[in-house]
C-alpha cells in the first residue's frame, strides 16, 4: 500500500520536485540572495575593519563604543579570541593567516583605510598565551596589550602599509583606553 504525501518537500519525484529537489532549491535561492549581498557590498565603501575579541562580554559594549565613535555602519569586523593577541602572539600562529586574508578580503571589496583593534581587560586568550602573570595586575595587563599592540603595528604596516590603525583595551564598564 503506498501513500501520497501531501508535504511538498517529501512528494515522489515524478510527483513534485521531491526532498532533493526542494534542497536544491533553497541551496540556489539562498546562493543567488548571498550574491546579491556580495554585489552590493563590492560597490560599497566603509570606513575601517573591527578586530575584536569573541568574549560574549564585550560584543555590546564594543558596539556601542563603535557606534559613539561615528562607525555604527561603516565597518567590517572580525572577530578572534584575544583580538590582536590572536593575530600575534606565537601560541596562536596558525590563526593569523585567516585574519590577515580576511583583511585583504575587506580592502578588496569595502574599500577600508584602517583597522580599529580593540582588546579587553580580563582576557583569556591572554592569559593562555602570555601566562596569569601578564594581566595579574592592572599596570601588567595595559603593558601587555600596549606591547601587543604595537608588534600589531608593525605587523599591519608590513603588510599593508598604507593601512591606519587605531584601537586601544576595553575596561568591563565598556571605556576604552586608546593606544592610538
Amino acid at each position: 500500500m503506498s501513500t501520497v504525501s501531501a508535504c511538498p518537500c517529501c512528494t515522489p519525484p515524478s510527483r513534485g520536485l521531491g526532498r532533493r529537489g526542494m534542497f536544491t532549491l533553497a541551496a540556489g535561492l539562498a546562493g543567488a540572495a548571498v550574491l546579491g549581498r556580495t554585489a552590493a557590498a563590492q560597490g560599497a565603501t566603509y570606513d575601517c575593519m573591527l578586530l575584536t575579541c569573541i568574549d560574549p562580554r564585550f560584543v555590546t559594549p564594543v558596539n556601542a563604543w563603535m557606534d559613539s565613535q561615528g562607525l555604527k555602519g561603516k565597518f567590517s569586523q572580525f572577530a578572534i579570541a584575544g583580538a590582536t593577541v590572536g593575530v600575534v602572539a606565537p601560541s596562536f600562529a596558525t590563526w593569523a593567516p585567516a585574519f590577515w586574508d580576511n583583511l585583504g578580503a575587506s580592502i578588496q571589496l569595502h574599500s577600508i583605510k584602517r583597522v580599529v583593534a580593540v582588546t579587553h581587560r580580563d582576557c583569556g586568550a591572554a592569559r593562555i598565551a602570555y601566562g596569569a602573570d601578564s594581566i595579574a595586575t592592572r599596570d601588567a595587563e595595559t603593558a601587555l596589550h600596549r606591547r601587543v599592540f604595537a608588534e600589531f603595528t608593525a605587523q599591519l604596516a608590513q603588510r599593508q602599509p598604507r593601512m591606519g590603525i587605531a584601537g586601544g583595551v576595553m575596561a568591563m564598564d565598556g571605556s576604552v583606553e586608546r593606544f592610538a
